[in-house]
């Protein structure tokens, strides 16, 4: 499968805010902007208005909206009071639900550094278990999931981390240094592109984060 470079014409199927780091990148800023539907974790609602812009719709166990607040956008609230998942994936399920696949994951990092562990493995969930191309964006990058082959688009001096979830080997074409099944997180980040793309070969599931910029 090919990823493709990010650019400012990158447009998903819907977008899901979580209540993290407003985005500030133009990147990320972007896809906030062009979304064609949007859907707010629980406060996020509170963070988009505050910027402009208005959710269609709001999803989560309302723990962070006040009465006035569920009131106000009742509309398009959405309430799911069970704990086995969390907001953000309440949220992918209800945009799963309208047949959006290709979902963009805004502000799900900063703040709480236990939030940010949580929701960038949830990724890796989101495509293996629930088919969605999923793109988790930050102020710097973006991460992806893929799982065996995968193709990337890059441009040379682009940082590259490779974070291994269940591969036994793992190869690659393109890269400053080879990869391997790395056995703990730190070892696959701080890779290089050399050049316009980059292919990794391995038997299991894996995440990616490129940056925007060179280094």
């Amino acid at each position: 499968m090919l990823y493709p470079l990010i650019d400012t014409n990158y447009k998903p199927d819907a977008v899901i805010l979580a209540n993290g780091d407003y985005p500030t990148h133009p990147i990320p800023a972007g896809v906030l902007q062009r979304a064609p539907y949007i859907c707010c974790c629980d406060g996020a609602a509170m963070q988009l208005a505050a910027h402009g812009l208005q959710p269609d719709a709001i999803v989560g166990d309302g723990d962070s909206l006040s009465n006035e607040q569920k009131q106000r956008f009742q509309h398009i609230l959405h309430l799911e009071s069970e704990q086995d998942d969390n907001d953000l994936t309440k949220a992918t399920r209800h945009c799963k639900a309208l047949g959006f696949n290709t979902i963009a994951y805004l502000g799900a990092t900063g703040k709480r550094e236990d939030h940010t562990l949580g929701n960038i493995s949830l990724m890796a969930r989101y495509m293996d278990e629930m088919g969605i191309n999923a793109t988790l964006f930050t102020d710097y990058g973006w991460f992806t999931s893929a799982k065996g082959e995968a193709q990337y688009e890059s441009f040379e001096g682009q940082q590259v981390s490779i974070f291994n979830l269940t591969c036994t080997k793992i190869e690659a074409e393109g890269l400053k240094w080879q990869p391997y099944a790395y056995q703990q997180w730190w070892q696959g980040t701080l890779n290089e592109a050399m050049g316009c793309s980059f292919s990794l070969h391995t038997d299991g599931l894996f995440m990616v984060f490129r940056t925007y910029n060179r280094k």
